[in-house]
């Protein structure tokens, strides 16, 4: 099938925004980063503007685009195929880097592939759903109304949840799924939302009057959020924020979408070799970035400037480290 050059372009957009957000967190007072910086004048207590947004709607984006993905690889491979790949290219990383980890912290830690765990579950219960009761070939047309309900329930079924459970508040399902129940239910609506935007082409058939009406929304809630400092505005957004969150996730996501389909939806040679490394720089950017982070402590720089210039080299590292990585026999299939 065609390749789609935009959600490739996303995610490799994402990947490195996943990059820059962790790069960030040392320079948050509040932040549980296993790095801190010695210098505590490069510290940004501001910097929290930044990590609120990205974690309003980064991860749920990754959890749509992957759904979106999902029941095409289904059809195509079976239950049984499917499944073994899925076990193959993320039940390995999980398991390779949860021992690590654990050995290292000296307790059970999945670290930042939370995500591939969660997403893994996510594939294996489609598949069995898929056993039971066959697709819906039913053509339903994208709306603005659709993506307010959508943000609706997620909002008012995430600020519920965080009465009982705020956000960055960590449990263990079973005692092997690490997850954040403040977000849960976005992912879990946004994997889901990936499936039926495959079945009903609402990327591909997506207006541009809702795209553009989506962007605008998405883009304004976000800038609302930088706009937080006291007062009333920032007692409203923080009293309803699991709705506010929502709206956000949902509007910016798509407004993505749109942005990325209608305005960069093209291929190189470089963003094709950066999409092919961009699985792989998610699960090593993490130790990428904590050795580029304390080999640079003693450098003397203001702390946004130090913060980009980790970042960058982080990310570039990662993903040349992928690269290499890859040239390794059989890590291709992972």
């Amino acid at each position: 099938m065609k390749r789609l050059n935009y959600l490739d372009t996303l995610k490799i957009v994402l990947t490195l925004l996943v990059v820059f957000h962790h790069a960030a967190e040392p320079y948050y007072p509040d932040s549980a980063w296993p790095y801190k910086p010695s210098n505590a004048d490069e510290m940004m207590p501001w910097i929290w503007h930044f990590l609120s947004v990205n974690a309003a709607f980064f991860m749920g984006l990754f959890f749509l685009i992957a759904g979106y993905f999902v029941p095409r690889s289904y059809d195509k491979q079976g239950f049984k195929v499917f499944v073994q790949k899925k076990l193959i290219r993320l039940g390995i990383p999980v398991v390779i880097v949860t021992a690590f980890l654990t050995l290292v912290t000296g307790q059970l830690e999945v670290g930042h592939l939370w995500y591939v765990e969660t997403l893994l579950v996510f594939c294996l219960l489609y598949a069995l759903v898929r056993q039971i009761f066959l697709p819906n070939k039913a053509n339903h047309d994208l709306s603005f109304a659709v993506l307010l309900v959508l943000a609706l329930v997620m909002g008012i079924g995430g600020h519920l949840i965080r009465q009982v459970s705020p956000q960055d508040h960590w449990i263990w399902v079973l005692g092997i799924l690490h997850i954040e129940p403040a977000h849960f239910l976005q992912y879990v609506m946004m994997f889901a939302t990936g499936v039926l935007a495959y079945r009903f082409q609402w990327l591909e058939k997506m207006r541009n009057g809702i795209g553009a009406a989506a962007l605008s929304v998405g883009v304004a809630l976000a800038i609302g959020n930088y706009l937080r400092d006291g007062g009333a505005w920032n007692d409203f957004v923080y009293r309803w924020f699991g709705i506010y969150e929502s709206l956000l996730c949902v509007f910016l996501s798509f407004g993505l979408l749109w942005l990325f389909r209608k305005f960069i939806n093209r291929a190189n040679a470089f963003q094709s070799w950066c999409a092919q490394q961009a699985y792989g720089a998610y699960i090593v950017h993490l130790f990428v970035l904590l050795a580029v982070q304390h080999a640079t402590d003693g450098l003397l720089l203001p702390g946004i400037v130090k913060f980009f210039l980790i970042a960058t080299i982080a990310s570039i590292l990662s993903f040349l480290l992928t690269y290499l990585l890859r040239l390794i026999p059989g890590v291709k299939n992972v």
